[in-house]
């Protein structure tokens, strides 16, 4: 595995929502970032949140497509993200799609950590790519 470090900004902008349902506390969010660092890129994807009456509770999954350089290779490929706040312990999962891979980076894998300090967003991505199939 190698790993990528960097920053990232993000804008997230409110989508309309498919449940309207009254106590559903479903939201949808569009995701927009640039990478800075070993990951030079840009992604877009969607979100979609699930809150809760009970406060600190809630999850989200997202996917993203990155598209630039990481660490010199170019093409694209997809992040999945799982989160989950419970009673206001956090736990958060990024990983690459399977096979998402595109250009250079055909054939990778690999996991993904945000860090959020002082109000900045910094990243660190264990990754590997493999041999096309």
């Amino acid at each position: 595995m190698k790993r990528a470090a960097g920053t990232f900004e993000v804008k997230l902008a409110p989508l309309d929502a498919y449940n309207k349902t009254e106590g559903a506390n479903a939201g949808r969010m569009s995701l927009d970032k640039v990478f800075k660092g070993d990951l030079e890129a840009t992604a877009k994807g969607e979100m979609l949140t699930g809150g809760t009456e009970v406060k600190g509770s809630a999850a989200y999954v997202a996917i993203e497509r990155v598209t630039g350089t990481l660490n010199g290779r170019a093409g694209s490929f997809a992040l999945h993200h799982t989160g989950v706040m419970n009673r206001g312990a956090p736990s958060l999962s990024i990983s690459v799609v399977p096979d998402s891979g595109t250009g250079q980076l055909v054939g990778i894998s690999g996991k993904m950590n945000i860090i959020i300090a002082g109000g900045k967003h910094s990243y660190e991505f264990d990754y590997a790519i493999a041999d096309a199939p």
